[in-house]
């Protein structure tokens, strides 16, 4: 279950990494939100539009130190991501705890909550 899980991750990251809304939204639920390290949120019509838009661009997503848990139908995935882009035309780069909750939906993971904490190494 847990290796699953993983994968859909990992197919969720590299749909944020190709800037495909597409791609993202097969990954996430119509109630999908994403707080953000500023804790703001930002809802799913808002992310993929600005990525429709061409204003939020990624280059690169990269995640380590990851932790799956499974709990029947959800599941919680945390981990250490690093990511690099432009925002507005003005370039990026991140490095968060970011924690994603995953609830089976038909048969499918979809990811219903994006939360992000900035994280300074210690």
């Amino acid at each position: 279950m847990d290796e699953e899980v993983l994968k859909v991750e990992k197919g969720f990251a590299d749909a944020i990494a190709k800037n495909d809304p597409d791609g993202i939204e097969r990954f996430v639920s119509d109630e999908w939100i994403i707080i953000n390290a500023d804790g703001g949120i930002i809802d799913k019509e808002r992310f993929l539009g600005v990525i429709k838009s061409g204003a939020l661009t990624h280059e690169m997503m990269e995640s380590d130190d990851i932790r799956v848990r499974v709990y029947a139908d959800s599941a919680v995935l945390s981990a250490l991501t690093r990511s690099k882009g432009k925002f507005m035309g003005q370039e990026f780069s991140t490095y968060e705890r970011s924690t994603d909750v995953f609830v089976r939906l038909d048969g499918q993971w979809r990811c219903v909550l994006t939360q992000l904490t900035g994280f300074t190494k210690g």
